[in-house]
């Protein structure tokens, strides 16, 4: 996608030199636009923890490449297996909610099954985490073509008035490397020239909605508002909301969708009023080992001073008096039987395990 005219991915690799891998800073966004290096295991590691990246398909990729550089590291040929196993084992470690952290790991571990040298274990990592990201980018626009035909159906039904789609967090091209999930569908309708608007809730307490959503919205021209977090039950009493549209950090078997906190919430309301309510997500962020979401995902517990202090343009803003203690989770699960729909690269499935299983197979 675009920032200022200039097309971007959230990670790739230099072109003038293959041993640094380049992010955008999302900490930053939006107030400024900056670029910055990894060039170690401990930058990737970093740089997923303190969320400079964020975004489940993109913390899989981040991870995939901060393993490569760790193979970098790695000059000799002794204990390699250990090394890579250990390695591995500490990146999945980063961040506990997102399974794609996890799977992207797995998957380039496999890939390193078996070698001999640490030159043969650099390549190949390499060669893991560029064809990982180009999997996800493909992803999301395969999730991007299937949504557009939801957001088409609504528009015929609308002739010509606005399709108003609401949606949670951040699961756009920053997270996605491009394109996004939630919002893929969502580009290839303004692309097609379909007149859609987004409902953006600000997604408290580290703000990824009014931050992140609205700015990758703004740069590409979408027409979007952007809402306190409560206010999506109100627009959907009065008609104000045609669909929900969210992305996911992990998905069970069976269908419960875990995503930022607030969620659940949502589609609640979405429930009430009879509004469809739809979560696009990549296999990636499916885990088939898992079936009870509220039971069997962890959920990460967050610094409490992202609720504490606020941080804009101008620095961070005490919100919270001294002495008053906080909870900071940061994902909930919405139970399958609230999902209209997954929305995923190979098309679109009911929330449950018999429908995941057919789509997906064994």
């Amino acid at each position: 996608m675009r920032i200022n005219g200039q097309y971007f991915e959230t990670i790739w690799v230099d072109r003038n030199n293959k041993e640094k891998i380049k992010i955008i800073d999302q900490q930053k966004l939006p107030f400024h636009f900056e670029i910055k290096s990894l060039s170690t295991f401990n930058d990737a590691f970093s740089a997923i923890k303190d969320m400079t990246v964020r975004g489940a398909p993109l913390i899989g990729v981040t991870a995939a490449f901060g393993l490569y550089l760790a193979m970098l590291d790695k000059i000799n040929n002794e204990k390699l297996p250990d090394f890579i196993s250990s390695t591995c084992e500490k990146m999945k470690t980063a961040r506990p909610t997102a399974v794609n952290l996890a799977w992207a790991v797995d998957w380039v571990e496999n890939e390193l099954r078996g070698v001999q040298s640490a030159e043969e274990a650099r390549q190949l990592a390499f060669d893991a985490a560029v064809k990982l990201k180009a999997m996800e980018v493909g992803y999301s626009n395969s999730i991007g073509e299937h949504g557009l035909q939801l957001i088409e159906e609504i528009a015929q039904q609308k002739n010509g008035a606005p399709v108003n789609i609401l949606t949670h967090c951040n699961a756009g091209w920053l997270a996605c490397i491009d394109w996004g999930t939630a919002t893929a569908p969502i580009y290839k309708a303004h692309q097609k020239g379909i007149n859609v608007h987004v409902w953006v809730d600000e997604t408290r307490p580290r703000n990824q909605g009014s931050k992140l959503t609205a700015y990758e919205l703004a740069q590409e021209g979408v027409p979007h508002t952007v809402i306190p977090d409560n206010t999506g039950g109100h627009l959907m009493q009065h008609g104000m909301v045609d669909m929900v549209l969210v992305g996911s950090d992990r998905t069970t078997r069976t269908g419960d969708v875990c995503n930022k906190i607030g969620t659940y919430l949502k589609a609640l309301a979405a429930r009430d009023n009879n509004i469809p309510f739809y979560v696009a997500l990549p296999s990636s962020s499916i885990d088939f080992k898992l079936s009870d979401g509220i039971n069997e995902i962890p959920i990460e517990q967050r610094d409490a001073d992202e609720v504490r202090f606020a941080l804009g343009k101008e620095g961070k803003t005490q919100l919270v008096p001294n002495g008053s203690p906080v909870a900071n989770y940061g994902f909930d699960v919405t139970p399958a039987r609230l999902v209209s729909g997954l929305i995923t690269e190979l098309g679109i499935c009911e929330a449950n395990e018999k429908a995941i299983k057919k789509m997906f197979g064994k």
